[in-house]
């Protein structure tokens, strides 16, 4: 005879026959987790929290030795203004943050002393010309359509992953290599 106590165990027991079933059947090694259900159908469709700082359609300049630089658009969801102090990819032992600059009546790229201001709720482009993340001494080539990891670090010690794709772009022949005066 069933008691509404015995009615309430009836799901756990479906699940823990499930449990031994797929487990016998599934070879020697498999190991199952637990999960619960949620508590209520809310609960099963809150969507998780946005990362503090994401970057769209990241971009890294193809070439084959010496520099490159990364380009993206970085977006702040919080509402606190972020910034990013430093990068690092497995593709370059220097990672720099960089902005182009006038000097003496000439462009120049530069360090970007405090790094990538984000305003919160805002944007920060990474732009040929304009601020970006440069790659020195690359360790690998880099063609079209490659994936390329990066990592940067915000002010508060947070790390922000993302991946590059490689992209061919000429632009305004921007020089990445030291010491060499195009003009």
């Amino acid at each position: 005879m069933y008691s509404p106590r015995s009615r309430s165990l009836l799901p756990a027991v479906a699940a823990l026959a499930a449990a031994v079933l797929v487990s016998g059947c599934g070879g020697q090694g498999t190991t199952l987790a637990a999960t619960s259900a949620p508590s209520s159908p809310a609960a099963a469709a809150a969507p998780s929290p946005s990362p503090a700082l994401t970057i769209t359609d990241p971009w890294v300049k193809t070439g084959e030795k010496g520099m490159t630089a990364a380009f993206g658009t970085l977006v702040n969801n919080t509402d606190a203004e972020l910034t990013v102090v430093s990068g690092a990819s497995p593709l370059s032992p220097e990672v720099e943050l960089h902005e182009v600059v006038e000097s003496g009546g000439k462009m120049v790229m530069r360090p970007k002393k405090g790094g990538f201001v984000v305003p919160a709720r805002g944007t920060h482009q990474l732009t040929p010309g304009g601020d970006h993340i440069m790659l020195m001494g690359i360790t690998g080539k880099v063609e079209p359509g490659a994936e390329v990891p990066f990592t940067l670090t915000l002010a508060d010690g947070a790390a922000v992953q993302f991946t590059a794709i490689g992209k061919e772009f000429a632009g305004g022949k921007e020089n990445y290599q030291p010491g060499e005066d195009k003009s």
